[in-house]
């Protein structure tokens, strides 16, 4: 190995004890079957409850990924108000909330507010009394229903259409030009009402 101009000089360590520095992973299989003891333990211990809580079903963010459908962190305080669910109500009964997330569209608000529905409509509430039942707590047949520890499944993201004929409107639609002739009156709208507001006045001005 050769040397040249002003450089560091080369420290390499080729005489290192490595075999005693290597990571093994001998106790992964032990670590599987601990996991899985420990996940069974904890189903075991919630009873009749979800195994997991009740989530929105919310759009993955940026045009490259929203036409997924995933679960968000928690139903907003419309969607909830929609159902008639109050907030500390909810979160006894598996239901997240989340007080920061906004409702941006009425497609996606309706989608939640029947998920809400739903699982309000399969809830069974034990009371902790069984001859002192509160106010909200299941009675009569319901205690007698079957119950399941599944979780409500995420909706299709979008309707599968049977395939068909193009029809002539189709063709003949222009959505890049309709696009842009939206996006320049939204652009424009106020000048020109600002200008229309003004040849009203030259008109009567001139009446006068």
């Amino acid at each position: 190995m050769g040397f040249a101009h002003n450089n560091v000089l080369h420290s390499n360590h080729f005489r290192k004890d490595w075999q005693r520095r290597v990571r093994t992973w001998f106790d992964q299989p032990g670590r599987k079957l601990r996991r899985r003891n420990a996940r069974k333990a904890k189903a075991a211990a919630l009873g009749v409850r979800p195994l997991t809580l009740l989530r929105p079903a919310v759009r993955a963010q940026t045009v490259r990924y929203n036409r997924k459908v995933r679960e968000g962190r928690g139903f907003t305080l419309a969607e909830l108000k929609e159902v008639g669910i109050n907030r500390k109500e909810a979160r006894g009964v598996g239901i997240v909330v989340d007080h920061r997330r906004r409702n941006l569209s009425e497609e996606g608000k309706k989608l939640n507010v029947e998920r809400l529905k739903a699982y309000k409509a399969k809830l069974i509430v034990f009371p902790r009394n069984a001859k002192k039942p509160k106010k909200g707590d299941s009675t009569g047949a319901d205690l007698e229903a079957a119950t399941t520890r599944t979780h409500l499944p995420l909706p299709e993201p979008y309707v599968h259409e049977a395939p068909r004929k193009i029809t002539d409107n189709e063709r003949s639609f222009e959505a890049f030009q309709t696009l842009r002739v939206a996006r320049a009156d939204a652009r424009y709208a106020g000048v020109r009402k600002i200008r229309a507001a003004k040849k009203e006045e030259e008109e009567a001005n001139k009446k006068k």
